[in-house]
């Protein structure tokens, strides 16, 4: 049987609201989405005419509004088709989709609430409202607020603001004025907020221009087909999901299911059997981390058909690569192959739902250990590079062209250089039209001849872009040593012991680290060298002798300098409600930093030159 062609759409398709109607033509009864009713227990499936209905339902009431074109509208929800709906509802209303976080506190929404200056907030209950509007931030522009969850309209005093409403009585009373307002390219398709690592986040401008150039090039990259089906858990306030995993499906055609939770992550991917997975590599680090745990436990049997299964078939895949292979001859691979694949490799393919086409992996770096363990064992991953500023695909691997310790070659219409410093630098369609309300940080982030700086710091190699560190993460220790963080930190928390790392150093004599150790591994590890799990055990000698092992270990292919040589750990983790953690789960370094600071003195008081 011939294999069906990619997906492409027509050329004269200029807006996202274009290409939703567009679809909603080509595949009426087509499989959109699939989700988890929690009421009935079933899963329940929706077809592009079923979105189109609802779609219009949004549309129409937010028209109902008389709000001027191009009025911010915030979206508050958990992943699923309530958030299609009034993510494209506003978009076919000539409406601005404001994503935020739904897992982020209310002092940030209410500050994004309150800096986009949006006029209708949707999200799911009055208990989510409450706290935003106790934050004390001011809201003079937010006139209505709908809850998806309450059965009628609440609120205060008549005539006050924001009015509060019931999504099915305010859906159910609008009016059908048969006509959708004209949407151009040059429009903006959302405001989506950077995570803001070291200061309150920025609004990013992305038109219709910048997304759908962005989607056509991925397509092209990476094409999908109506046969596939998508398995959505990142947050759609994240720009990869948004491009990725939900405006890319809906030009392919593909369906998407959304995920019951992320604590149930494991158990839908073996009942959608999803053929594409688009991720951070926090995903797939988990998966990896499990697996070692796993191992540390199995017989000496178990650990070496699975060392052996891993060994085997990454010089498989790397010999497919054209990647130079160490040891192994290819006859003898071969012939090992088979018996491996049915032993070992299978039922790890197995925990992905058996019938995964291709895994993305973007947001951050993946590690090296991560993707030789996956990639040999079969599991079909790429890694791709962006940026919330670039809409954000720039760069991603294929499986014919796949060297995970790239993010591959740029994608077509989207042009890399590097710049001063070793820079990476962006330019094409789908570089943001700049930051809301920021004109002078967009002026910052251009060159004077138009390119985007990306802040990261890479090499182009034979046209593959291979991504070094970020600029402003660089510690210069006082002996004068440069050092990239984040490639210690992945290398670290590749031990199953240490969930998070955070490597520090700057103007100091050398490196430390600040753990949040696995609390499984951490007793394990106690018991058995005899340490006392208790809090001062923790920090104890004995326990900062056996972690500094571990870490050495895990970085010993760096340079000397390069190795940390203290230790503070923790088993607290860090999270988005402690403010260590942004909500796209990147560590919020001047946090830690500012947290810690007696713990970090505390390593390197007395220690000119480490231990």
């Amino acid at each position: 049987m011939q294999a069906e062609p990619p997906f492409s759409f027509p050329d004269g398709i200029a807006t996202l609201a274009d290409l939703f109607r567009w679809r909603v033509r080509q595949s009426p009864a087509g499989s959109a989405y699939r989700q988890f009713n929690t009421a009935s227990g079933a899963w329940e499936g929706f077809s592009w005419s079923d979105m189109a209905d609802s779609v219009g339902r949004w549309r129409m009431s937010l028209q109902g509004l008389n709000l001027p074109h191009g009025s911010r509208v915030a979206i508050l929800l958990p992943n699923g088709t309530a958030a299609v709906g009034v993510d494209l509802g506003s978009l076919t209303a000539g409406l601005v989709p404001v994503p935020l976080h739904a897992i982020d506190n209310p002092d940030s929404i209410a500050y994004i609430l309150n800096d986009s200056e949006a006029s209708v907030l949707v999200l799911r209950t009055r208990k989510e409202w409450e706290p935003i509007a106790a934050s004390g931030e001011a809201l003079p522009h937010l006139q209505l607020v709908v809850m998806l969850d309450e059965a009628r309209d609440s609120g205060g005093e008549a005539g006050s603001a924001p009015k509060l409403v019931s999504m099915r009585s305010w859906l159910s009373a609008a009016q059908d004025d048969g006509q959708a307002p004209a949407v151009s390219a040059e429009d903006l398709a959302a405001i989506v907020y950077t995570s803001g690592t070291t200061g309150r986040p920025k609004g990013v401008m992305l038109t219709h221009r910048n997304v759908v150039a962005n989607v056509r090039s991925a397509l092209a990259r990476v094409p999908a087909t109506s046969e596939d089906v998508f398995l959505s858990f990142l947050p759609l306030s994240h720009t990869f999901e948004r491009t990725a995993g939900y405006y890319l499906p809906i030009a392919a055609g593909s369906s998407v299911a959304y995920v019951r939770s992320v604590a149930q992550i494991a158990a839908d991917l073996k009942i959608v059997r999803p053929t594409v997975l688009v991720s951070v590599p926090r995903i797939y680090e988990r998966f990896f981390a499990k697996l070692q745990e796993t191992m540390a436990g199995a017989g000496a049997v178990t650990r070496r058909l699975f060392e052996l299964a891993v060994a085997v078939g990454w010089r498989r895949f790397s010999r497919t690569q054209a990647i130079g292979v160490e040891g192994g001859a290819a006859w003898s691979d071969e012939m090992l192959w088979p018996l491996l694949d049915m032993l070992v490799a299978r039922k790890i393919r197995a925990l992905f739902g058996g019938r995964l086409r291709i895994a993305v992996s973007g947001g951050a770096p993946l590690s090296s250990a991560v993707a030789h363990c996956f990639l040999g064992l079969g599991v079909p991953l790429v890694q791709g590079y962006g940026m919330t500023e670039t809409s954000p695909v720039v760069a991603v691997n294929t499986l014919e062209d796949n060297w995970p310790d790239t993010v591959g070659h740029a994608l077509p219409g989207v042009e890399v250089r590097i710049g001063e410093n070793s820079e990476l630098q962006v330019r094409g369609d789908s570089v943001m039209r700049g930051y809301w309300k920021r004109p002078q940080d967009t002026a910052n982030i251009m060159t004077a001849d138009g390119w985007l700086r990306t802040g990261d710091q890479a090499s182009i190699d034979h046209g593959r872009v291979r991504i070094v560190g970020r600029i402003k993460e660089i510690i210069v220790t006082s002996t004068g040593e440069k050092i990239a963080p984040g490639d210690l930190e992945l290398a670290i928390t590749a031990d199953p012991l240490f969930d998070q790392a955070l490597v520090i150093g700057e103007g100091r004599p050398f490196l430390a680290v600040l753990a949040v150790l696995n609390p499984e591994q951490w007793k394990t590890l106690a018991a058995g060298q005899g340490i006392a799990e208790s809090e001062a055990g923790l920090n104890g000698e004995a326990a900062r002798k056996a972690l500094l092992q571990r870490i050495e270990a895990a970085t010993r292919s760096f340079p000397h300098y390069a190795v940390p040589r203290a230790v503070w750990s923790t088993l607290e983790p860090w999270t988005i409600q402690n403010s260590l953690m942004t909500p796209t789960l990147k560590l919020k370094r001047n946090n830690l930093l500012s947290r810690y600071q007696a713990e970090i003195d505390s390593l390197y008081q007395g220690r000119a030159g480490g231990r």
